[in-house]
């Protein structure tokens, strides 16, 4: 028997033994690497922590509402129609805050105005109750409702507790919230797109 027939079998097996190994390290090293390199990405808890959103709100109808997500936060944005936006002006003697000049929920100086907005037809708040967190859910529709006075102009509810909230977010006087829900900060980038997140100043 040839020197090279006993060893045919030997470097046989060290091949396959080394391409095993080779690619058994590759795996290890692939592992490794995909959690170093995760760390390069930003992680839901950064994302959550105040990254601006982009909105394109052109496709908003008027008198129909959106909800895009910001900080964890639901933001309403709200193309108003000219007649929702002239029954903002019959109720302020209603409000508990008609002028946002509370400061617990500070509201940014282009939103203080009976609309709470930059373009009047817009708004933009926090969809957040200021009593307790919970979500007002929309009573739009003026006229008597169950849980809403007869001269009902449209608004919110929010009927774990029952405060009310006009089409600019304003809370109605006697409820249990104690302020008007939040104007985050935003600008329009665009006529049709808006940044919910961060002032123009910013």
């Amino acid at each position: 028997m040839s020197e090279a027939t006993v060893h045919a079998p030997a470097n046989s097996s060290r091949r396959t033994w080394l391409i095993t190994s080779c690619a058994m390290g590759g795996v290890g090293a692939a592992a490794v690497a995909v959690p170093f390199v995760s760390t390069f990405q930003p992680s839901e808890r950064a994302k959550a922590a105040g990254a601006a959103v982009e909105v394109d709100v052109s496709g908003i109808l008027p008198g129909e509402k959106i909800v895009v997500e910001w900080r964890g936060k639901p933001v309403w944005i709200m193309r108003r129609t000219p007649e929702q936006l002239a029954a903002l002006e019959k109720i302020g003697g209603e409000l508990a805050d008609p002028e946002s000049a509370r400061n617990a929920v500070p509201t940014p100086e282009y939103a203080k105005n009976h609309h709470r907005s930059i373009k009047p037809e817009l708004l933009v708040a926090v969809g957040i109750c200021t009593h307790l967190g919970c979500s007002p859910g929309d009573r739009l529709t003026p006229g008597p409702q169950p849980s809403l006075p007869d001269d009902w102009q449209g608004g919110f509810l929010c009927a774990c507790h029952g405060s009310t909230f006009d089409l600019a977010g304003r809370v109605f006087k006697n409820k249990p919230a104690p302020d008007n829900l939040e104007v985050p900060p935003h600008y329009y980038i665009s006529d049709t797109k808006l940044l919910v997140g961060e002032d123009k100043q910013a």
